[in-house]
């Protein structure tokens, strides 16, 4: 399998990754550093909802990279006085010491221990910030294993100085994909898929891969407006939910349906067919929140303000014959996505009409990024 990057606009640098074996580091020196990395979140268009394994997808999934919704994450490492097999990390989000989160990062370095055993050789000091809310449906678990990955690559590159950038962010790629899925696609932009197809060469269910192909004019700077309907963290993790497509009785139709959504959407991409485009994103996010609703047992993230919301913009668009459409991850926030031509009118209809559906008026301006 390769993979290509385009680096400083200049060259091609070619990967050949074909198993998890490929990206085995051996060396166990002790090193001292620090790092800090900013990694986006991302909306997918085509939905991933369900897994098998150590977190393969059961479908390819395509989304969009964000440029706003960001986490920034630091990581001090030394090497550790007292000599064990025990992870040693101390964790702060937004500030405080946050012990809530230690069993997803725990959870995350013990899948990724035989990857990068040195760290276990190491005291990790990790400090990290939100630009959005966690836990609320903007895939904060995308940017957070992203930048975590990133930071851990950061200690490989010190012990490793020799290993390439493409190679860097590809096993970062890899890594955080262990900590969250989605985490992915937040490596590159401006449109990233994750899972094995035919559609893109180089596709794989390890990493992420940045489409390569070109898209239409209208995508590029494509807006994404996330109304905040419910800032709290999620009753339903989405680790939970995905479990639950492992006995959902449409499962297999659902998966059958991602493949072909997926070659739909990238023919819409490259020809920006925009009726198109939004008539397969809506569905796929309803999609979504069907599966929740048909699970055993059920559940429903969408508030009553989101539904609110979604017949308000399909009325919009209706009415102004607009481009505007909606999307929604695994919780009430809904992503409002249009061109950057729409931008003052659809942001004045939002902020007169929308907004009182939002959490504390609440909602961010944010739009597709590298």
């Amino acid at each position: 399998m390769f993979n290509c990057f385009l680096l400083n606009n200049e060259s091609i640098i070619f990967v050949i990754m074909k198993s998890e074996e490929d990206f085995i580091e051996t060396d166990l020196k002790e090193v001292e550093g620090a790092s800090t990395w900013e990694s986006p979140s991302n909306i997918a268009l085509v939905k991933y909802w369900g897994k098998y394994g150590t977190q393969y997808p059961q479908n390819p999934s395509l989304s969009f990279t964000l440029s706003k919704c960001i986490t920034k994450t630091s990581i001090s490492f030394v090497p550790k006085e007292i000599k064990n097999r025990d992870f040693s990390f101390d964790f702060k989000f937004e500030g405080n010491n946050s012990p809530a989160f230690h069993p997803k990062i725990q959870t995350f370095l013990e899948r990724i221990d035989c990857y990068v055993p040195f760290v276990r050789q190491h005291n990790l000091k990790i400090e990290s910030v939100n630009s959005f809310p966690h836990s609320s449906g903007i895939a904060s678990s995308a940017s957070a294993m992203s930048a975590l990955a990133l930071g851990i690559m950061s200690i490989e590159k010190k012990i490793n100085p020799t290993i390439s950038d493409a190679y860097f962010f590809l096993k970062a790629s890899f890594l955080a994909r262990l900590g969250s899925g989605s985490a992915a696609r937040s490596l590159k932009g401006p449109i990233v898929s994750w899972g094995k197809t035919d559609v893109i060469e180089g596709s794989s269910d390890l990493y992420g891969t940045a489409l390569d192909s070109k898209i239409h004019p209208i995508f590029e700077e494509y807006q994404d407006t996330i109304l905040l309907i419910d800032k709290g963290q999620k009753k339903v993790s989405s680790s939970v939910g995905h479990n639950l497509m492992n006995n959902h009785p449409y499962a297999a139709t659902r998966f059958d349906q991602a493949y072909i959504n997926f070659k739909k959407l990238i023919t819409i991409l490259s020809q920006g067919d925009i009726t198109e485009f939004i008539s397969l994103v809506e569905s796929e996010a309803l999609t979504l929140h069907a599966l929740m609703m048909a699970s055993q047992p059920y559940f429903i993230l969408m508030q009553p303000n989101t539904l609110k919301v979604l017949n308000r913009v399909r009325e919009y668009r209706q009415d102004n014959n607009s481009s505007l459409c909606f999307t929604l991850d695994a919780g009430a926030n809904v992503h409002l996505l249009y061109p950057k031509s729409e931008k003052d009118e659809v942001l004045k209809f939002i902020k007169e009409e929308l907004a009182c559906y939002c959490q504390n008026g609440q909602f961010i301006e944010d739009q597709i990024g590298n």
